[in-house]
Parts: structure tokens; sequence; C-alpha cells
């Protein structure tokens, strides 16, 4: 959930290491710090506060130094302070190290350290990394860069948790230590010089070519060289992969938010991920992915795993997988997956979606799949990120760089590969084509739709005026209108800190509806044609009661009564979640704008969820 950036080249790293960790703020963090090797040993400067807060720390302007370590750091152990800010160093000053990830046996390890003369400074987890790497490097006997190098890996071998470690020593001036463990880490590259960060829009505007770890890879660095080990610390061989993205798209192109750039970006992103799976001649073709009917016939049932707004995609999706591939199909949360001893065999298709790539839970939960003999698909929107490495198959989204915490376009993007997968399957398994080529048809109008959607904007936004100072609201839906209605109320508990809950419509009358007073907001999703009805009648219960009520619909209400429509447009049941979702983005971003909070980076969340 950290952020880390490293410079080593030719030119000042300070302003480098600044400007990777300000376009890591989505990230969210609480305090920030860079260390740079000058003429006289290792400088470092942190704070509580933002990025831009260093800039007036005494000392930064002083920096002269090619080779340095950044980081934003999202309290875990100790509070937001200085002392507890990263980089850390040992005791001597000889190493600093900055650290995204939990260690989880550090008190034992701080313990030991201590009984060996060894003092701390912080309460942080990280503090034991640099002093376990002085003290297994004064233990060794070893010369030259392989010593440097023993004592981090032997330091590794101490550690339980996760892990992503940038180290550099005042003993090495010219040299750096990176090594990665179930924490996302990427090294961009260039003849003179290398960038480490732990996401690549943070150094994409440098280069475009990456190098990238897989656990327990170590990366020694040097001005222009990297030679990569093994855990044994045997030499191995990488091949670095050029990314795509544009360092534009990870800027905000006029829009004042992130978050309302990635809302209107979905158009794009949408057609983009059709057009990399959908080919001219109608048929469902996904790239990486390649399952038979013969496999296809055997399973018995498909797990779809996610944490937050990517497991929404999921159940947004589960209709479609169950009556199109007919196939019995499950959502769970990643974190609770993993924990219940699900009942996985070799006739059970899963499907991990994380944006990142790098979500903790999920990669679990997806590693105890493969144990348990699954077939695993990976669903990511960034290349070569850890989920993509663990699972059997990966396919991604092309939604480019997501920079606001609070998720959008790759929510979407998701829902449509998901569909896509769902035809693709249908497709092998020679199944309800009739209904495949419909729906087909509806996906390639979803962009189109999409743009009618955000022309919605307005009317939105002047209901969302009228209501920005609540203090709780509901959401209703049945079906998939419910899964719409969770993501809805997601969103603006994230950006707003509003309460909201969303409910199956259903389930209002079994309790949720001793909550509905006089005044009170509800906001009705309906878009499923046989659910209307029931829903309908299910809003004029809070209504009696008071409520006021916000209705998203493609469908006919007759002459009811609510307080505001917002009319979106007319597609089938399967697709609608896409649509019925983009007027309550814009209604959580305006609601926020209006309360005057930072959109794109909400306190307390992070974008990138690296820890359990």
């Amino acid at each position: 959930m950290c952020g880390i950036v490293g410079y080593i080249g030719t030119q000042k790293a300070e302003p480098i290491l600044i400007n990777g960790l300000l376009r890591l703020e989505y990230r969210g963090y609480d305090s920030a710090g860079i260390a740079t090797i000058e003429n006289n040993g290792i400088k470092n400067i942190k704070n509580k506060g933002r990025v831009n807060d260093l800039l007036s720390v005494k000392g930064i302007e002083n920096l002269k130094g090619t080779i340095g370590i950044g980081h934003t750091r999202w309290a875990t152990h100790g509070k937001p302070s200085s002392e507890n800010s990263h980089p850390h160093l040992d005791n001597s000053n000889t190493f600093a190290v900055v650290h995204n990830g939990i260690i989880e046996n550090y008190a034992e390890l701080r313990k030991d350290l201590e009984s060996k003369g060894y003092h701390f400074l912080s309460e942080t987890d990280t503090e034991v990394i640099p002093n376990l790497i002085h003290y297994f490097y004064n233990k060794s006997n070893l010369q030259g860069e392989l010593k440097f190098l023993s004592a981090v890996n032997e330091t590794c071998k101490m550690l339980k948790g996760s892990f992503a470690l940038e180290i550099i020593s005042s003993d090495y001036p010219d040299s750096m230590i990176v090594v990665r463990k179930d924490s996302p880490l990427v090294i961009g590259t260039s003849p003179t010089e290398h960038y480490i960060s732990s996401d690549i829009p943070a150094i994409l505007s440098f280069t475009k070519d990456f190098y990238l770890l897989n656990d327990l890879e170590f990366a020694y660095l040097s001005r222009n060289s990297i030679k990569f080990y093994d855990s044994a610390l045997q030499e191995i061989s990488k091949t670095a992969t050029s990314i795509e993205w544009s360092a534009a798209a990870a800027e905000k192109d006029g829009f004042e938010d992130f978050m309302l750039k990635e809302i209107y970006e979905q158009p794009k992103s949408i057609r983009e991920t059709i057009g990399s799976h959908i080919i001219k001649d109608g048929k469902c073709i996904i790239d990486g992915l390649d399952l038979s009917k013969e496999y296809l016939q055997t399973i018995n049932k498909i797990f779809i795993v996610a944490c937050g707004t990517a497991m929404h995609a999921g159940l947004a999706c589960k209709t479609v997988l169950e009556q199109i591939c007919e196939i019995s199909t499950e959502v769970d949360i990643a974190s609770e997956f993993r924990y219940r001893n699900p009942l996985i065999n070799k006739n059970t298709l899963c499907i991990f979606i994380s944006q990142s790539g790098e979500t903790a839970d999920t990669i679990a939960a997806l590693k105890l799949a493969r144990e348990k003999g699954a077939k695993t698909i990976a669903i990511s929107n960034v290349i070569g990120s850890s989920i993509s490495r663990e699972a059997d198959y990966t396919i991604y989204t092309h939604a480019g760089p997501e920079i606001a915490v609070a998720s959008t376009k790759a929510y979407t993007a998701q829902i449509m590969l998901l569909d896509i997968l769902a035809l693709y399957l249908a497709e092998t398994l020679e199944i309800n084509l009739d209904k495949v080529e419909i729906i087909k048809k509806e996906l390639l109008e979803i962009p189109s739709k999409v743009e009618e959607c955000l022309a919605l904007a307005p009317e939105v936004k002047e209901f969302a005026n009228k209501v920005y100072k609540e203090k709780d609201i509901f959401f209703l839906g049945r079906g998939l209108d419910y899964s719409s209605s969770l993501e809805a109320s997601l969103k603006l508990k994230e950006i707003s800190y509003i309460h909201s809950d969303a409910y199956a419509a259903g389930e209002l009358k079994h309790g949720p509806i001793a909550l509905i007073e006089n005044g009170i907001t509800v906001i009705g999703i309906l878009t499923v044609p046989h659910l209307v009805e029931k829903t309908v009648s299910n809003l004029q219960e809070v209504i009696t009661r008071g409520a006021k009520t916000l209705i998203v619909t493609n469908q006919d209400l007759g002459d009811k009564k609510f307080d505001k429509v917002i009319r979106i447009p007319e597609a089938s049941e399967y697709v609608s979640p896409i649509l019925s979702i983009i007027p309550m983005q814009l209604f959580a971003y305006y609601i926020s704008k209006e309360k005057g909070l930072d959109v794109d980076k909400p306190r307390n969340l992070a974008k990138s969820v690296t820890v359990e």
C-alpha cells in the first residue's frame, strides 16, 4: 500500500525521486521521505505529511547525489510521524532501506537484535531490515558486491510476510539492491540509468522498458548495468518488457481530478477492451486463453474471486456466466475465500480479478486454488503484475493507468471483459449461440451508450447538490441491479464519507426498512425488466415513509412518481450494469466535490492493497 521509488544514474536523484513520489500519491499515504548517497555518506530527509512538505525540510536543497530511494508510507506499525517515516537506516548509518509490505515477525527479530546491542528509533516493522543487513554484513567473510548481496539475502531469509525493498549503502556508493516478495516492484531501464518503483505510472515518463522481478529475485544495479540473482544467489538472465502506456495517460489532461478524467475515459477503455478480444468476423478471441471444449465440459463450477470494486464486477457478470454458459458460478471475497477451505478441485475454474494485479488477498486466494488443482484465470489491468505471473492464464483489460483511488474505468472494463469471457466460453462449448450473438451486438453498442450516460452529468449534479449534506443514503436493486447498487454505495462511501448501504430490494421489509425516516434519500436502480414491478413496490414503501427517491432506469415506470428519474439508454439486463453505474460514479464525484473533499485521495484508503 506504500509507494517506493528509486533512481541510479547520472542525474541529480532528488527531483526524480520527488517526481516519482508525487505520481504515487494516489496509493494513499501519511508521510514521505527520500535518502541519497552524498560524498559524506547517506543523507536521509523524511517527515510526516505530503510529498510537497519534504521540499521545506532543511537540507533537501543541498542534495547532489545521483543514487537515491524514496517512499510514501501508509501507516501500519506506528502512528504517522517523522520517526516512523521511511527511509530507515541501521545504527551505523551504513545502510538505508525503503519497504512496501508487512514484516509479520518483526517483534521477535527486533527483540533478538536488541539483545545483540542494536537500538531502534521508530515503532515500525521496517527498521529491523537495515539492522539485520548490518548484522549479516559484519559476519560475512565475502568481498565486493557479493558481501552486500549476501547480507541482503540472509536478511530476506529471516523475514516472514511481504516486502519490496530498495537498499543503498555508503560502502557501495555506486550500487543499489532491490528485491521483492509478495509486493509489487518494477525496474525501468535505459543505457545509463535505472528507475525503480512499486507502480509503472510513477516512472513511465522516463522509460517504457521494464524488468519484472519474481518473488525472491534480486537485482544488483549500477549506473550502466543490472545483474539478476535467484534466492541461491545464482546469476540469472531476464528480458525487459516494453509497456505501451503513454505517460500522458497518467496526467489529468485538463480535468480537475483524475477520477473525473477516468470516468470520461470509459468509452475509450471499453472500446479498447472490446477491440482486443472481438474480431471482425464476430468470433470472440481472447489473447493468451486457449480452453478446449473437452476441458470446459468437465467444469462443474466457476469461482470469481476478488476484493471491493473488482468483486462487484464479478457479481455483475455472475448471471451472464450461469445463463449463457450454463455453469454454476459463485462470487467470493478473496479475504474470506482463502480461509474457509473452499471446495475446489480439477473440475473448478477460478477467475481472479485485480486492477493492479498486486492485491495481496486475491493473489493468496489464487495460490490456494492452484494448490487444490483448479485451472486459474487472472484478470488485470497491469501487464507483468504479480497475479499474471501466478495464474495459468491472464487476460487484460485495456483501461490504461487508473490513478484515482476509487476505481471507475477499471470496473466497467472488468465487466466488459468478463462478459466477453462468458461469450468465449459459450462459443467454445457451442451452446446458446443465438443469445451469444444478441449479447455480442449489445456489447459493441456499449461505448456509445456510455457516452449518452455521461451526457446526463448535469442532471446528476443537480440532484447531488441537493443531498450532499446528508449523513445516510440507501441504494436498492434486485438481481443485477443489486450488484450495481453495491458498487454505487461503495463509491459514495469511498470519496464522500457519507454512510451508505445497498440492499436487495426484496429484503427491505426484513429489517432495513426500520432505518427509513422522513427526508432520507433512497436510490433505486431498475434495469431488469421482469423485476421492475417488484422493485417499484419496494420503492413505494420507502416513499410512504417520507424518503426522497432518485431512480436510475431504462425501463418504463408508467405513471409512478419519484423525486428524480435518470433515464439511461435501453440495453439488455446482461450489459446494463455498465450503463447504470455511470450516473452513480458521477453522483459520488459531485457530492465529494460539493463537500470540498480530496476526490482522488480519500482518507484511509490506498489504491493498491498489497497487505492482507
